[in-house]
């Protein structure tokens, strides 16, 4: 599969979980994961996912501008870096922010995040 195409469902799949059940994403990291959030360093699946929901609001909606990747690494990797707005819900601006993801693949197939790095993009 194309790796552009791959990084652009990929994102698509990611970022409508988020927006609707957070709780989701755990299917998408492993216990050898780490997310860093802000600078947080945060490791394993079930971490990260209680970091994420535990975030100070409920609703928001991810808007993408970009999604650039690149392969990464012997055994099939992927870097995606995103850049995009984050509006949350009663917030009259968006966020700016950035994220990248290290995805790896599965035996079955499929990607997982192995890295997470988060910030927001402040003027």
């Amino acid at each position: 599969m194309d790796p552009d195409a791959l990084a652009k469902a990929f994102v698509e799949h990611y970022y409508s979980m988020f927006d609707s059940n957070r709780g989701g994403l755990a299917s998408l990291y492993q216990d050898g994961s780490m997310l860093t959030f802000e600078g947080q360093k945060i490791q394993g699946s079930q971490n990260i996912v209680a970091k994420l929901t535990s975030l100070p609001f409920q609703q928001c909606q991810h808007s993408i501008t970009t999604v650039d990747c690149q392969p990464s690494g012997p055994t099939g990797g992927m870097l995606v870096f995103v850049s995009g707005n984050l509006q949350l819900a009663g917030e009259q601006h968006a966020l700016k922010f950035s994220q990248m993801f290290h995805l790896m693949p599965t035996p079955q197939g499929s990607f997982y995040v192995y890295n997470d790095i988060f910030r927001l993009n402040y003027a």
